[in-house]
């Protein structure tokens, strides 16, 4: 076995005699071993060290997708999403929401053929950049101009004067130019190429082995990236370059080797990871943008305001998940929160299973964007022990600001909103409440 499917949160022990649980080969926990004892700046903050039953473990974190460890060994990290998940349905929800994440929007694979072929994520990820690069040569391997100095036999372009003398004084029969020269020599192609051949050596399926090699082919003229971070800073998509997107999106996640997301840590082997934090809000905020009423407009990531001024400086930006506007009127405050709740633990010592922290970040929310009038909302995902909204909450700084905690189903792909609540005003309109598949759901 070269691959095991596990959930985030699991732990991961090595193969001895007698071990239980998800076991991995003893080299490979090895290296993960190593990588979290690297130093804090570097150490990875999908896993940690700990132990189980008095055996060494190591504990996974918030973050899904692939990892692959040097020897090929490939460890996939689904998304848990109440008790009993299937590896089928956290494989299928896994797809959908990585379609609604901010740069990988471009993603196709159904999940039929995703099942069908029980094609490995890293070679879903794969087969996807290299559709894209194929889409690319397809439509047309862009070039440009670009400035070239060389010692010639004849004068073409700028005859340079100062190293033409150093080094032609006994050479009458050469010119030491600059000129320019319209070449696939440039930084979207050198990226492309440079994660083809990458990828050339990750890919095990055959059909995207044959394909890396062709399309590896059409780019032999162009060379690779020697300085990658320079070259995807100057990537610079001219008019009708609009399909480079795609390939270069997967080209930067296959070249930098770890999380699309900054703060992530290094590691030496090549893995896409995502933060389900980062992945719930994006597919939340798609969802949620198409169905706000008419005249509301949904935004993500605001961060107009902070929390206190010093010294003539503004610091602490408060940025909430989401806001609901009205033209330039805040109307609500909605936050996303990837974490489990269980309806039925509504005592004051286990609160739902909520967090302080998080009630304590939506009253500065309000506090700030609301003017402590209105309702905020913690967005959390749907499970088998939270599927409808928990009863409002009242801050006791103000009878007037209400906090209201909500599923979003993956179903219907709506917020359960409660039957009675101020919420609908500006989300879906007039709702009713129906049951389908035995799971509350709202229509608009």
């Amino acid at each position: 076995m070269t691959s095991i499917q596990i959930f985030e949160f699991d732990t991961l022990v090595p193969k001895t005699d007698g071990a239980n649980g998800n076991t991995v080969p003893a080299k490979v926990f090895a290296w993960l071993e190593e990588q979290c004892l690297t130093p804090d700046v570097q150490a990875p903050v999908w896993m940690k060290l700990t132990s189980r039953r008095g055996r060494r473990a190591i504990q996974l974190t918030n973050y899904v997708g692939v990892l692959c460890a040097p020897c090929g060994y490939q460890i996939e990290i689904l998304p848990k999403i109440g008790r009993d998940t299937s590896v089928k349905k956290a494989r299928s929800n896994l797809i959908e929401m990585l379609k609604c994440l901010r740069g990988f929007r471009h993603i196709k694979t159904s999940d039929a053929d995703l099942q069908k072929h029980q094609m490995p994520l890293l070679e879903v990820f794969l087969q996807q950049f290299l559709g894209s690069a194929r889409d690319v040569v397809k439509r047309g391997v862009r070039s440009d101009y670009s400035t070239r100095q060389a010692n010639m036999s004849s004068l073409r372009g700028k005859l340079l004067l100062a190293p033409h003398l150093s080094q032609n004084v006994v050479r009458r029969d050469r010119f030491f130019t600059e000129y320019d020269e319209f070449i696939q020599d440039r930084a979207e192609n050198r990226l492309i190429h440079t994660a083809l051949r990458k990828a050339l050596g990750m890919c095990k399926a055959p059909a995207n082995q044959r394909l890396a090699r062709e399309l590896s082919f059409v780019f032999a003229e162009v060379p690779m990236c020697t300085d990658i971070v320079q070259d995807l800073k100057r990537i610079r998509l001219d008019r009708g370059m609009a399909y480079y997107e795609p390939a270069l999106a997967w080209a930067r996640l296959i070249l930098q080797g770890d999380s699309p997301v900054t703060g992530a840590g290094k590691h030496n082997a090549p893995s896409m990871l995502f933060p389900m934090e980062a992945v719930f809000e994006a597919y939340v905020a798609k969802h949620l943008g198409a169905q706000v009423r008419q005249g509301f407009n949904l935004r993500t990531q605001t961060s107009k305001h902070h929390l206190v001024s010093h010294k003539q400086q503004d610091w602490f930006r408060l940025k909430p998940d989401l806001l609901i506007e009205q033209g330039v009127q805040t109307c609500m405050v909605l936050d996303t929160k990837w974490k489990l709740l269980d309806s039925a633990k509504g005592n004051s010592s286990e609160k739902y299973q909520l967090s302080q922290s998080d009630f304590y970040q939506l009253h500065a929310y309000a506090h700030i964007y609301l003017k402590s009038l209105g309702s905020v909302v913690l967005i959390y995902p749907w499970t088998e022990s939270f599927t409808q909204a928990l009863p409002v909450f009242e801050f006791s700084s103000s009878k007037d600001l209400k906090l209201w905690v909500v599923p979003f189903c993956f179903e219907s792909r709506k917020l359960l909103l409660p039957e009675i609540s101020p919420l609908g005003w500006c989300l879906y309109g007039s709702e009713t409440r129906e049951i389908v598949e035995g799971e509350s759901t709202l229509q608009a």
